[in-house]
């Protein structure tokens, strides 16, 4: 007898036709317990390139390799019981070419588990995406600010100003023409979001581009407050466990230095206690 995998209660298909409906809810997550709180009350966990930068102390995401994207794509997969995991192609793994991005897609998915990826790039990454969509992988578009190609953007800067808005409209259509499900918005003009998902069928998701996309994401570290020194305009702080966390830890440290830590209901006892006679 085979065994089966479970079905997931979000695919790729059931996004697409949340279109103009319920925002989609997205965040990112990287280990397991994480993507299961996400799991509770999200439609997408996101395994972002960004894990480079969050959790390896990386500058850019430009060193982020297959490698990391699958082991961390797996301790996701691995909490995501209702959500949909989508995993990043890290930066060179399908820029090459379509052949290329499929060889890589395919390994992602078939090594982590997640039922569909998310590269950066409009209109010229629209050959590759319809390649890899008619090849069965499902793929989530990234637009506006990429950041894989910051240094050739000139930086962390709103994408779709000073006659800009032309070409991020014919970026979003070119990808949903190729095949994609979606598609991230990602530090674009309010205005200019809101008219990109008007025209487009298939959902925005927006990061920094305002509250007409049809969801919304965000790094979970940056709007959980785990970073006090960094703070992007676009990210609503609903916790700060950065501030938690120090005084946490400032605790125990000085209760380790003073010998209050660890306390007696914290041992063992080198005899074990006798037990009363039955009553």
């Amino acid at each position: 007898m085979s065994a089966s995998s479970p079905v997931r209660s979000v695919l790729p298909a059931d996004i697409l036709a949340r279109k103009g409906g319920t925002p989609i809810v997205c965040l990112t997550a990287y280990t397991t317990p994480v993507a299961r709180i996400v799991d509770a009350h999200c439609d997408i966990a996101l395994v972002g390139d960004s894990v480079g930068m969050v959790l390896h102390g990386m500058p850019s995401t430009l060193g982020v390799t297959m490698e990391m994207m699958i082991l961390h794509g797996r301790a996701v997969v691995r909490g995501c019981q209702k959500s949909m995991p989508v995993i990043d192609m890290p930066f060179g793994s399908y820029e090459e070419g379509p052949a290329q991005a499929y060889r890589n897609a395919a390994r992602l998915m078939a090594e982590s588990g997640a039922p569909a990826v998310k590269l950066e790039g409009g209109a010229h990454m629209a050959e590759t995406i319809a390649f890899l969509t008619k090849r069965g992988v499902p793929v989530m578009a990234h637009i506006g600010l990429t950041p894989q190609s910051v240094n050739t953007l000139g930086g962390y800067k709103v994408v779709g100003r000073d006659g800009e808005a032309d070409s991020v409209m014919a970026d979003a259509e070119a990808v949903q023409a190729a095949g994609a499900f979606s598609v991230v918005l990602e530090k674009v003009p309010e205005g200019l979001a809101s008219r990109i998902t008007q025209r487009l069928s298939i959902p925005t998701i927006g990061i920094g581009a305002g509250l007409r996309c049809d969801g919304q994401i965000l790094v979970v570290d940056d709007m959980l407050g785990l970073f006090t020194e960094f703070r992007p305009k676009f990210v609503k702080r609903y916790g700060e466990l950065g501030r938690a966390a120090d005084e946490a830890i400032a605790a125990y440290a000085a209760e380790v230095r003073s010998r209050a830590f660890p306390a007696p209901e914290h041992a063992f006892a080198d005899v074990l206690p006798t037990k009363g006679p039955k009553s």
